[in-house]
């Protein structure tokens, strides 16, 4: 199963904090995305992510709703 996965932040110095040095941040959370992904589907699993800025992205209720995150109560 191929999966693309984006990580969005709010700021340009979070995304490098979520990066780290040379990538190996990044490559850890991959990492164990993918093994849980794995364990889920029970099938290999080819894990692609991108890190991009979207300000004041949790203040927008579009977005979040784009997002899949409005979860409303019941």
């Amino acid at each position: 199963m191929d999966i693309d996965a984006v990580i969005y932040c709010e700021r340009e110095s979070h995304k490098g904090i979520i990066i780290g040095k040379h990538g190996a941040m990044l490559k850890k959370i991959s990492t164990f995305a993918r093994q849980d992904l794995e364990k889920f589907f029970m099938i290999k699993v080819n894990l692609s992510t991108w890190v991009k800025v979207k300000e004041d992205w949790r203040n927008r209720p579009g977005l979040i709703h784009n997002f899949g995150l409005d979860f409303t109560a019941e």
